[in-house]
């Protein structure tokens, strides 16, 4: 993201930080360093911008790292909040011959799994790294944990449930290509 230094209208700035502008995909990004801010980086959308806060001691490494995470939250919070999960995983659920959730939502804090199912609540959440992913491998995922409401292990009754949906196969070969580039760059 390239910075471009502009001063913002915010009345609380610090004029000791000027802000710095940059372009994520979507929106334009403000970063405004504080000296009041001492620990925690913050994020809102404020007219069309999402204006993050970072503390001012943040070296450029550190303000990468956090501004381009909390705005990769951010648009992925956007982006999901297009998709209908619940009905998405009903259609899915009467197609396959599967019992219908109580909720299904976006999780931001799932990053070992896919998915989760509550069994006894029948409540579905989905991480929400898989908002890009294509419709079909989305759709495997909320199969999978449907298939949980029948069956709460991976055993061979389970694997009978999810093998109905005819993608699965490779879906489960594109997560995994997606897992192992995550791990990657976690690295």
């Amino acid at each position: 993201m390239p910075a471009v230094s502009s001063t913002p209208d915010d009345p609380r700035h610090d004029p000791a930080h000027p802000a710095v502008r940059r372009m994520s995909s979507r929106y334009p990004v403000e970063v405004i360093r504080s000296e009041r801010r001492n620990k925690t980086v913050s994020a809102r959308i404020v007219d069309g911008v999402i204006r993050v806060r970072i503390p001012a001691w943040m070296t450029a490494e550190d303000e990468a790292r956090f501004v381009d995470d909390v705005v990769g939250r951010i648009e992925r919070e956007r982006r999901s909040s297009a998709i209908d999960l619940l009905r998405r995983a009903e259609s899915l659920a009467d197609d396959y011959g599967l019992p219908h959730p109580t909720s299904v939502t976006w999780s931001k804090v799932q990053r070992q799994r896919w998915g989760s199912c509550s069994v006894g609540s029948g409540d579905i959440r989905i991480s929400d790294r898989l908002v890009d992913v294509p419709p079909w491998v989305l759709d495997s995922v909320l199969i999978h944990e449907l298939a949980h409401l029948v069956v709460p292990n991976h055993g061979p009754d389970f694997e009978s449930l999810v093998s109905r949906y005819p993608l699965n196969e490779r879906a489960t070969g594109y997560l995994m290509a997606v897992s192992d580039r995550l791990n990657q760059q976690s690295s």
